[in-house]
């Protein structure tokens, strides 16, 4: 990254939409510019079912941040959930053009554009190349081989594809606005060098980010980018049963799960009474215990990690995984969901205690994320979003273009 790139970071959730803008700073660090979200269900389950509505809230975040910043933005990167990704595995040779000089930038270069060469399934379309790591002719791997001396060298990398239709649907989306997509970056792998700590990051690791309508599975070896997926349930569906069971607003539903929100029944010290201010019942007010309410809570919780524990098993990556890490609003304000999750799993559990996740404010996470991955983007040729005018012609085919130029320099 060069100092003073300007980089745009947009995630679309479930529940609303948020946008991040940092600047690269003169000690190579994220500087937040400004930060923006509006509500937005245009989504549900993962699928885009109104277009007009995330539209309207992209407008608005990007006009709030424009008036916020005193710039004009014409591009973003966007997260993708991992229901519309597939990552392929592959590896090639090169030969250093001059091995007197050592490995250059451009050997670099030619070796991530060759292998990336591989034969893509219908329907994908690449989005991204995890250049993982590099090892020389005497087996040392490394991460930056320019200027080693090699006669050959070995790139490892992750192929990241994603369904040709939704990056459509995205950039008609984003055509609509006036932002021309700079790049599209699955959700937990941005997240990762953000909710991991430093010991975990060499780990074989699940990240799963229980949002409010889903829940988004990262799973890595070490820095290897395996597996990931989006089970379509997460933190208000908790809300909704809730509001269901108990014949109550969701707005009161949501206020109860936040207060009395424990996620195994088992761990109450006190069943106290609960009085329902808005149900619906003809007898007027209501009392509970809050284990019933702890109930309803353990159960939604119980499902979403059964959905994931059978995800992982029959996709054969559980028994790769030595630890897992929660991260998102729709569960990390729940007690004890990190030992539900152990008990399901049958895995380690944790909340993510990244350095710098608890500087942060929930709702802009996964959007700041975003821009600090592409920062720290090895060999990319450019960073920066664009904040000149642009025009808008043929959108997609500049869409695979500005990819080509960010990850294969």
């Amino acid at each position: 990254m060069a100092i003073g790139d300007i980089i745009v970071g947009i995630d679309i959730g479930t529940s609303k939409v948020s946008s991040v803008i940092g600047e690269v700073n003169n000690f190579n660090q994220i500087e937040i510019i400004c930060n923006t979200m509006q509500k937005c269900e245009g989504i549900k389950k993962g699928k885009i079912v109104d277009e007009s509505s995330i539209v309207a809230a992209i407008s608005k975040v990007i006009s709030d941040a424009e008036m916020e910043a005193n710039l004009k933005i014409n591009s973003a990167y966007i997260t993708i959930p991992g229901k519309y990704v597939t990552i392929v595995q592959n590896s090639v040779v090169k030969e250093p053009k001059d091995k007197y000089v050592g490995i250059t930038q451009k050997d670099i270069s030619s070796a991530i554009m060759q292998v990336k060469d591989i034969d893509i399934p219908d329907g994908k379309t690449v989005i991204d190349i995890v250049a993982e790591q590099f090892v020389l002719e005497n087996g040392k791997k490394v991460t930056d081989p320019i200027g080693t001396l090699s006669s050959t060298f070995t790139v490892n990398a992750q192929i990241v594809l994603a369904d040709r239709d939704y990056i459509k649907q995205l950039n008609n989306i984003f055509r609509k606005v006036g932002i021309e997509i700079d790049g599209v970056v699955p959700i937990t792998l941005a997240e990762r060098n953000l909710v991991l700590d430093t010991n975990e990051l060499n780990d074989n690791i699940m990240i799963l980010d229980i949002g409010a309508g889903n829940t988004d599975i990262g799973v890595f070896e070490g820095s290897s980018y395996i597996y990931t997926n989006t089970i379509p349930l997460g933190g208000d569906n908790i809300t909704k049963d809730i509001a269901v069971v108990l014949d109550i607003s969701e707005e009161e539903a949501d206020k109860l799960k936040r207060q009395y929100g424990l996620a195994m029944k088992s761990y109450i010290d006190n069943d106290n009474d609960i009085t329902l201010t808005t149900c619906k019942s003809e007898q007027g007010m209501v009392n509970i215990k809050s284990s019933e309410l702890i109930e309803i809570i353990e159960a939604r919780i119980e499902e979403i990690f059964s959905l994931v524990n059978k995800d992982i098993t029959t996709q054969g990556v559980k028994q790769r995984i030595n630890n897992v890490v929660l991260t998102g609003q729709g569960i990390t304000n729940i007690s004890k969901s990190d030992v539900a999750g152990k008990v399901i799993l049958n895995t380690p559990v944790k909340i993510s205690t990244g350095r710098l996740i608890s500087t942060i404010r929930p709702e802009y996470r996964t959007a700041y994320s975003l821009i600090r991955y592409v920062a720290a983007r090895p060999f990319a040729r450019t960073v920066s979003s664009s904040i000149d005018t642009n025009t808008e012609e043929n959108v997609f085919k500049r869409f695979l273009e500005k990819v080509k130029d960010f990850f294969y320099s």
